[in-house]
């Protein structure tokens, strides 16, 4: 007899993963002139963050889904609209990859993702520099070089804006456990879009004004209303979606997951745009790569793991132990650096919560 929760665990993953390589194809399809025919970027990352925002704001204000957090206006402008605009920007200029190179080597593009958050974090102070990781961080770059080099269609702006996005990424992640996570705040994907979505719009608005408008202008281009509606309600869904994974079975398995999307895109972005070519080279660079990132997978877990143990054993001290703790202590012990959550897609959870975390960590299916 088939275990009903366990046919459940891996529906979510299905839809997780389809909804993952789907937003990020219906991007590249929307965006390639050769098929919808949409250059514009910044304009449909806007239509995106306009989207989540007025989705989450009536599920946080009118159905009350959820309960805001207390957001002070210094909180708001120290910690959100930083983290809004360097999310803006990874999404920016993410899409704009699109235009220049295609799917299979963007893909291959985001393993440096581990990569840039690593030194991030070191250089931010949120993680210490270990030769392990070092090491790590070497495999993957040397196997993101080789896959460069057997590029056919290697295209520099391209490379240069999707390193660029990640790179904002990276800081994004690390601004946010710097600056709202140790300030003890925990948002849902729900909660983290209403608060900055609509910010991250604003920050396009004006870039939208010098760069897309004007072309926008004088250019012919297509506007289906269906088109677009259903591209920003896919990118929404995957928010959810992402966070409805990790609270069946945990972060892990959504890293896996991840693993297996992104063969899985590199092989549909070849099959659905046959401009994209692939190359021996290509797929031994990667190869290397994915080994590396997900050693680095391995590493982080092994670490959240270990915190999350600790934390255990620190629940049965005594109180007066506990209250000789510095808050520093129990901020790094509650809040391990870069073990959060899976990163890299064009969407993603913007805040990942620390305290849903910490109750996961312990429950994973693989």
């Amino acid at each position: 007899m088939i275990n009903r929760s366990l046919l459940l665990t891996y529906l979510y993953l299905l839809i997780y993963i389809t909804l993952s390589s789907g937003v990020i194809l219906f991007n590249k399809w929307v965006l390639s002139k050769k098929h919808y025919g949409f250059p514009y970027p910044i304009s449909l990352t806007m239509i995106h963050m306009g989207f989540s925002g007025v989705v989450t704001f009536f599920l946080v204000r009118v159905l009350k889904v959820v309960t805001p957090v207390k957001m002070t206006f210094d909180i708001y402008i120290s910690c959100v609209v930083p983290i809004s605009a360097f999310f803006a920007s990874s999404l920016w200029f993410g899409n704009t990859a699109y235009l220049y190179i295609s799917v299979a080597f963007i893909q291959m593009l985001k393993a440096l993702m581990p990569v840039a958050t690593f030194m991030m974090a070191v250089s931010c102070g949120t993680d210490k520099a270990r030769w392990d990781l070092f090491l790590n961080m070497l495999l993957v770059s040397v196997g993101v070089a080789v896959s460069s080099y057997g590029e056919i269609h290697f295209n520099v702006i391209g490379t240069f804006f999707q390193v660029t996005g990640i790179v904002c990424e990276a800081l994004r992640l690390v601004l946010t456990q710097v600056l709202l996570q140790k300030k003890g705040l925990t948002l849902n994907p729900i909660t983290s879009l209403y608060y900055i979505a609509p910010c991250s719009f604003l920050f396009l608005f004006f870039p939208w004004i010098v760069l897309e408008k004007p072309a926008m202008e004088v250019e012919h281009w297509k506007f289906s209303f269906w088109v677009f509606f259903t591209n920003a309600l896919c990118a929404l869904a995957l928010n959810f979606s992402i966070f409805l994974v990790i609270g069946r079975t945990g972060a892990l398995t959504v890293r896996v997951a991840g693993v297996l999307k992104d063969w899985l895109l590199i092989a549909l972005g070849t099959i659905l745009f046959p401009e994209s070519k692939l190359t021996g080279l290509n797929i031994i660079g990667y190869a290397i790569a994915l080994s590396g990132v997900v050693l680095y997978n391995y590493l982080k877990m092994r670490d959240a793991t270990i915190v999350h143990q600790i934390s255990l054993v620190d629940v049965d001290k005594p109180k007066e132990w506990r209250l000789d703790k510095k808050d520093s202590d129990v901020l790094e012990k509650d809040i391990p650096a870069n073990a959060s959550m899976p990163v890299g897609d064009e969407e993603a959870p913007l805040i990942p919560s620390s305290r849903f975390q910490r109750n996961q960590s312990g429950n994973h299916d693989v």
